[in-house]
């Protein structure tokens, strides 16, 4: 201790406004402009702070001596301590602390606090937050140095503190960390250091503090969005006499209260209790009006909510029908069934009625039958009529289409026929008496171009099945399918004489039992087989063709060979 007075309170202020003043200077003085505070920065939800901290005691203590005489020692500063504290908030703004303090001193001028007690805070959208405290708890003093009877005391004793300072957020770790600009405290100490003589005494220190150092700020507290309240009237559009339902919406309600509902409207009766209610619209006059909702978890602001929804009551409409047909296109002579829809808004009896403009129609329920028996090719108009029991009447219309006679499906025309019973030695061959009949083929197909042509072979019976040589004599050698290979032969002719596309001509054999080729020609739409029954498609990939040339002549037959040389070619 050492006796030297002090204003301590002019002291602390002075030195609290001076690091106010420099912190303000540090942030505020930049080159570039500070970013815009959000609209609402994060509020912890604890707040723990650890800093520097200056004492400034005002107090004496007075020791009576062995002597006689009284010693007296007043209280001198702590300039270099430190101090802690852990707040706890409930809310955005009110929470608990606790703190404690060490202000050591060499002299016996030592401080040592640990307080509890409630603080507010107000966190601004610009990351000022100012707060206010009051703290209780316990101080450990030092006491009387009179020496040389005591070297050294200290005792325990109350303290009350009150105080307040600024935290300024820094955008650090997602502004999970601030500067406390200051804190100032006026904290009130009594000690008692035990009775007199000798170093007893009591003291009463009237002391100022000032604070500074960093807050480390943990997790959110976020509050509770407001609730918010919707409704919508099902249906919106009604006529006097239907029910509506009301239904409302609510958001962002505890969980944890029981909300309550009130309904209200002007000129309408509205009942229920929940957030479902239902009105009445018997007597009302055509109009539009409204209803109220309220909901209310309590008093406060952003507890309670209320809606509205909009309804309109019209007038008796007449009824309005409409038709469908089917089938909607039909032969000459078929019917069609027509339905009509008839919808009455006051959902009134409905009677129908029908007329067409062509054919006849039958029915009196919602759905009619139309006869097209006698009525021309071309669309026919069914208009249905509806009318309610007082007298309003609607009509829709429909049409139903008849179609024109189908023209008859194509058939297979039959062509000429090429006979294979003059070349004994060459059964198969197309000669040239076949000419005439295939250069007739070919003209045929080249007018239709969309047709295609079908040659049919034949073989008689004994063709067949031939009888087995005599041993020794030679024969001609026979294909194993003579009616194919004409047919084959027949279209080689046709495509390498006439020109005529291979993929247009289909190779088949026939049971006619006759040495011959029949042509056909089918046109586009027609089937050959539905025509021309029973003949086999032939698989010319085992069946080739055989050349045109003429016969061979033996050499050692001059006469023979005379008589080939001056015959005509064939």
């Amino acid at each position: 201790m050492q006796s030297r007075p002090l204003s301590s309170v002019s002291r602390i202020l002075l030195v609290g406004c001076a690091v106010g003043l420099g912190a303000s200077s540090l942030f505020g003085q930049s080159s570039t402009p500070a970013p815009a505070a959000p609209a609402e920065q994060p509020v912890s939800r604890i707040d723990v702070f650890t800093g520097y901290s200056y004492f400034a005691p005002h107090g004496t203590v007075n020791t009576p001596l062995p002597d006689g005489t009284t010693f007296s020692d007043r209280y001198a500063s702590v300039d270099a301590g430190a101090i802690g504290s852990v707040a706890y908030y409930f809310n955005r703004y009110f929470g608990g602390q606790v703190e404690f303090g060490a202000h050591p001193d060499g002299n016996n001028d030592s401080f040592y606090t640990i307080q509890g007690g409630p603080i507010f805070r107000y966190p601004t959208a610009e990351g000022i937050t100012p707060f206010v405290h009051a703290l209780a708890g316990a101080a450990d003093v030092g006491g009387p140095n009179a020496e040389p009877f005591v070297a050294h005391a200290t005792t325990w004793g109350p303290a009350l503190t009150v105080g307040g300072g600024l935290d300024y957020n820094l955008p650090f770790f997602n502004h999970h960390l601030a500067l406390r600009l200051f804190q100032a405290d006026y904290e009130y100490i009594h000690a008692n250091f035990g009775p007199e003589p000798v170093y007893g005494g009591r003291a009463n220190i009237d002391a100022a503090r000032l604070s500074t150092g960093i807050v480390w700020k943990f997790g959110n507290i976020i509050p509770p969005p407001p609730v918010q309240y919707s409704c919508s009237a099902n249906p919106s559009t009604v006529y006097p006499g239907d029910p509506i339902t009301i239904t409302g919406t609510p958001t962002n309600l505890n969980p944890k209260k029981t909300a309550t509902y009130s309904w209200s409207g002007q000129g309408v009766t509205v009942k229920g209790d929940t957030a479902t209610a239902n009105v009445d619209t018997t007597g009302l006059q055509p109009g539009n009006f409204t209803v109220t909702g309220h909901v209310s978890e309590g008093q406060k602001v952003g507890q309670f909510a209320d809606c509205t929804a909009n309804f309109t009551v019209k007038q008796y409409e007449p009824p309005t029908v409409s038709c469908s047909v089917n089938p909607s296109s039909v032969n000459p002579g078929d019917s069609s069934t027509i339905t009509a829809t008839g919808v009455s808004p006051q959902n009134r009896p409905l009677t129908y009625s029908y007329t067409a403009s062509a054919g006849s129609i039958s029915g009196t329920g919602n759905t009619a039958t139309l006869s097209t028996a006698g009525a021309p090719a071309g669309t026919v108009t069914v208009t249905a009529n509806v009318s309610d029991d007082k007298g309003q009447t609607a009509s829709g219309t429909c049409s139903v289409t008849i179609n024109a006679p189908a023209a008859p499906a194509p058939k297979t025309q039959t062509l000429c026929s090429i006979n294979f019973d003059r070349d004994k030695r060459r059964p198969a061959r197309v000669d040239n008496e076949a000419k005439a009949c295939l250069d007739d083929v070919a003209l045929n197909a080249q007018r239709s171009s969309d047709a295609s042509v079908v040659v049919v072979g034949n073989a008689t019976p004994d063709e067949q099945n031939p009888p087995t040589p005599k041993k020794g004599r030679k024969h001609a050698a026979v294909p194993a399918n003579l009616a194919a290979q004409r047919a084959v032969n027949t279209k080689d002719y046709l495509v390498k004489e006439k020109g005529i596309d291979a993929s247009r001509i289909q190779v088949r054999t026939g049971s006619a039992g006759a040495k011959e080729v029949e042509n056909y020609l089918v046109p586009a739409g027609a089937t050959f087989d539905t025509d021309v029954p029973g003949t086999t498609a032939v698989d010319e990939s085992t069946v080739a063709a055989q050349p045109r040339k003429a016969l061979g002549t033996r050499t050692h037959h001059r006469a023979a060979h005379k008589a080939a040389a001056a015959a005509p070619a064939q």
